[in-house]
C-alpha cells in the first residue's frame, strides 16, 4: 500500500508492505537514496508490518526550500509513527536514516521495542565538507559528484557490476535542493548526547569497506549507546541492504526476534 501524508504543509510519500498484523517495522532511508532502498531486503521482513517512507526532498516526497534540520526529519517521521498510531515499533536506519533512527529512539523509548543503526554515526562527516558538497550541488549536479559517491558506498566488486547503474541513477535523480537541504541536515548533527538516551537493545551494523562511515565511527557509535551490540560485514560498503542483502538480512531478523531484555 502506498500513501501520503501531510506534515506542516509538506507532502511525505510512506508505503507499507508485509504483513498488516505484523510487528510494525520503520525503515529510514540514506541521503541520495529513497524506499525502494529497501527493496532487495523485504522478503525476508515479509511477517513483519513494513513502514517506509521518502526522506523530504528524496523519492516522491515534497522538495521544501533548503536548508533542512535533523530535528525537521525526525518530526517527520514521528508524525507517519502519529498518524499510523503504531504503537510498540522497530525502527531500522541507514545513514542519515540511522541518525533520524537515533533520534527518534531517544524521544520515544516507551515506544521503540528495538533499534538497527546501520552505517551511521554520531556524527558524520564536518560542516565544511558538507557545505563543499552542498556547492558542488547547487553550482554543477548531482551527476557531477556521482562517482565519487558511489565509491564511498560500494566496494569496488559491486561498482564493477552493471547493477551498480540502479544506485546511480536513483542518486542522480534526487532533487539537488532536497539532497542540499539533507547535507544542511547533517552538517549540523551530533547525536552524542543523544545517543547515550537510546534505552532500547540496539544493533549497530558496520561495513568494512564503507568509505562513507568508516567502521571506527561506527564502532564508536555502538559504544555510545548504553545497549548495543556491534557487527561488521565483511566486504560491504556503506549501503548493505543493496550490496550484502541476505547477510544483512540475517542480522536484523535474527535481531529482531530476540526476546527484549528485562
Amino acid at each position: 500500500m502506498t500513501t501520503w501524508l501531510q506534515r506542516d504543509g509538506v507532502g511525505l510519500h510512506w508505503r507499507e508492505d508485509g504483513d498488516p498484523a505484523g510487528a510494525p517495522v520503520v525503515l529510514l532511508n540514506s541521503l541520495g537514496t529513497d524506499l525502494r532502498l529497501w527493496d532487495p531486503v523485504l522478503p525476508a521482513l515479509a511477517e513483519y508490518r513494513v513502514i517506509r517512507m521518502d526522506t523530504r526532498g528524496h523519492g516522491l516526497s515534497d522538495v521544501p526550500a533548503a536548508p533542512y534540520s535533523l530535528a525537521m526529519l525526525t518530526a517527520d517521521a514521528a508524525a507517519l509513527v502519529a498518524h499510523l498510531e503504531l504503537g510498540r515499533f522497530a525502527i531500522v536506519g541507514v545513514s542519515l536514516g540511522g541518525m533520524i533512527a537515533q533520534a527518534l529512539a531517544a524521544e520515544m523509548p516507551d515506544r521503540t521495542e528495538r533499534v538497527i543503526l546501520s552505517n551511521t554515526a554520531l556524527r558524520i562527516g564536518t560542516p565544511e565538507m558538507w557545505a563543499d558538497r552542498i556547492d558542488a550541488v547547487q553550482t554543477g549536479s548531482l551527476d557531477g559528484i556521482a562517482d565519487a559517491v558511489l565509491e564511498r558506498w560500494f566496494a569496488p566488486a559491486f561498482r564493477a557490476q552493471s547493477g551498480n547503474g540502479l544506485w546511480r541513477n536513483m542518486l542522480t535523480r534526487t532533487p539537488a535542493a532536497g539532497y542540499a537541504g539533507c547535507c544542511a541536515a547533517l552538517a549540523a548533527a551530533d547525536l552524542t548526547a543523544t545517543a547515550k538516551e537510546i534505552s532500547c537493545p540496539a544493533l549497530v551494523i558496520g561495513g568494512s569497506d564503507d568509505g562513507a562511515t568508516p567502521p571506527a565511527i561506527v564502532r564508536e557509535l555502538a559504544a555510545a549507546i548504553p545497549h548495543a551490540e556491534y557487527v561488521e560485514i565483511d566486504g560491504a560498503g556503506h549501503l548493505p541492504m543493496a550490496e550484502t542483502p541476505d547477510r544483512f538480512a540475517d542480522l536484523s531478523g535474527t535481531f529482531l526476534k530476540e526476546p527484549v531484555r528485562a
